[in-house]
């Protein structure tokens, strides 16, 4: 077996999210290539958490139903965890009592050196104090003993050079992708799976000159980034759906001030509370049709931490460029799911698009192009104004109604030049298909190894990580096959109506899912197969 599936499941509270932190570090000191991702009740205590950790010879990123070994630290169990077990599945019960006896027991199946794992809680619990440290030690070194005597056998190799991979999370690479995109403040409400975002720069925020604001609401989060990027700051709010639906007033007044912002919505299923702690691609209308008025805007769904990262960057460099809000869209699957990888691109840079302002400047210059040059108080002689009424080039309000369908014009004509700058989407497999699978954002893993494991010759891939403007290329990609199937991770198929609605192209098959979990890879190659059989 060149690949390994641990399912450890357990109540809020005994500490499942400990082990999935330990366990997968000390894998990848040891040399091996790790994916983890959890899935967890909305509750402080009770309930039944699960991480599901794969461990292969070579580099693995998505999710996946089989569970060959299962590590139980409660008997309480979920339906849909059941489901995953199977004949072949090794129940670990006996001797596993604690969070460090699972730790242990994992190490002691795979041989892992136990002076790595001993290295590694001390470094972990450095600040409990030796007692605790001694005692994790001597948990781990129990389920270490047990594991080793387990006669399982195991083809996974390890590679040095993961020794020295990064190990991060969806919200992690957001967090990343701001600060190489220059981002200098963030303001924003706790709001699962958004949090981590907030988290991550709150953490790094005087290493990088940061300022980080927890707000007392979604509201105050928009209309304080509005005010950061007219300050001349790089500002970042962070939300999920509930959030966001607070944020629309501010984010029509983006649009009327011409006002660069980057907003990061973690989707998650609703409607409302809906499943706060589950995952869903359920929000794309929202970001397409949030916010009353008619205005440009982009929309990235990054499919993978390293897209994450990349678009997140490129998001503050376009909303400065068009002033114009750019959504990053994510989901609690991406944010809270982590991989190791070599390194992330070095080479991205900050692009800057203020101007020094001169005597006479007008803020909202007609120009050919719709774009007008963008200068902020205090940075050169001219006035800087800003006003949420329909205005005149200088800023100043008025009701002018041919003025007003110039200014609706210079608007939207930015458009055309966004569309000419889109990110084209990605196909992997034959260029000579017959059969198309189309995705969007946090599918993309599940669906590259579904495809892959289909072994056909007629089938590829094609994932869009830049939702909107759809790129140029999409009639011609989609028109191409003799067979399209659309997967997303919602109920009516929002994305492949967007591409009905903007190329004219009907997508008739369509493998949906919105019970709050992703996609297995199990899933899209039962859907797949499926599909095909019947033509």
């Amino acid at each position: 077996m060149s690949d390994l599936s641990i399912v450890l499941c357990g109540e809020a509270g005994q500490g499942i999210q400990t082990v999935e932190r330990l366990l997968t570090r000390i894998l990848k000191l040891s040399g091996y290539n790790v994916f983890a991702t959890k899935e967890y009740m909305s509750r402080v205590r009770g309930g039944v958490n699960s991480t599901s950790i794969r461990v292969s010879s070579e580099p693995v990123s998505a999710y996946i139903d089989r569970i060959d070994i299962l590590i139980p630290l409660t008997e309480k169990r979920t339906k849909h965890l059941e489901r995953r077990i199977s004949k072949k599945t090794l129940v670990l019960k006996e001797n596993i009592s604690t969070n460090m006896d699972a730790i242990g027991a994992v190490c002691g199946i795979l041989k892992i050196e136990f002076k790595v794992i001993e290295d590694y809680i001390r470094y972990y619990f450095a600040k409990k104090g030796e007692k605790v440290i001694s005692d994790n030690i001597a948990a781990a070194k129990k389920g270490y003993a047990y594991g080793g005597s387990l006669k399982y056998e195991i083809k996974i190799k390890p590679d040095k050079r993961v020794v020295e991979d990064l190990l991060i999370n969806g919200a992690e690479a957001v967090g990343l992708g701001a600060i190489a995109g220059g981002c200098s403040f963030i303001s924003a409400y706790p709001m699962s799976p958004s949090t981590g975002v907030l988290v991550f720069l709150s953490q790094h925020a005087k290493e990088f000159g940061i300022v980080a604001e927890q707000v007392e609401d979604e509201i105050s989060a928009m209309n304080m980034a509005l005010g950061a990027w007219y300050a001349g700051a790089r500002a970042l709010v962070s939300t999920s759906g509930g959030g966001f639906a607070l944020m629309e007033e501010g984010l029509s007044l983006a649009g009327m001030l011409e006002s660069p912002v980057v907003i990061h919505l973690a989707q998650r299923p609703g409607p409302a509370t809906g499943l706060p702690t589950r995952t869903e691609q359920g929000d794309l209308n929202m970001a397409l049709y949030s916010g009353h008025g008619e205005f440009p805007r982009i929309i990235f769904a990054p499919g993978s931490i390293e897209q994450a990262y990349e678009l997140t960057q490129k998001a503050f460099n376009l909303a400065d460029k068009y002033q114009i809000p750019v959504f990053v869209l994510t989901d609690q699957y991406l944010m809270d799911s982590y991989y190791n990888l070599p390194s992330l691109r070095s080479d991205l840079k900050i692009e800057k698009h203020i101007v020094k302002t001169g005597t006479g400047y007008k803020r909202y210059a007609l120009t050919r192009d719709g774009i007008s040059p963008r200068g902020i108080p205090g940075y050169g002689e001219g006035l800087v104004s800003a006003d949420s009424d329909e205005h005149d080039e200088l800023g100043h309000i008025t009701e002018d109604l041919d003025l007003r369908d110039d200014m609706v014009d210079k608007r939207l004509k930015k458009l055309e030049a966004i569309e000419d700058e889109a990110v084209p989407p990605e196909l992997i497999g034959p260029e000579n298909y017959k059969i198309l699978v189309v995705g969007w954002g946090s599918t993309y893993q599940m669906i590259k190894e579904a495809v892959a494991k289909l072994g056909r010759k007629d089938t590829a891939f094609l994932h869009f990580k830049q939702v909107y403007p759809l790129p140029e290329d999409t009639r011609e990609y989609l028109g191409k096959a003799d067979k399209v199937i659309m997967i997303e991770n919602n109920a009516t198929s929002q994305f492949g109506n967007l591409i009905s609605l903007y190329t004219g192209f009907e997508i008739e098959d369509r493998i949906l899912k919105y019970d709050g979990l992703p996609f297995s890879v199990e899933e899209i190659t039962d859907g797949i197969k499926e599909i095909i059989k019947h033509g």
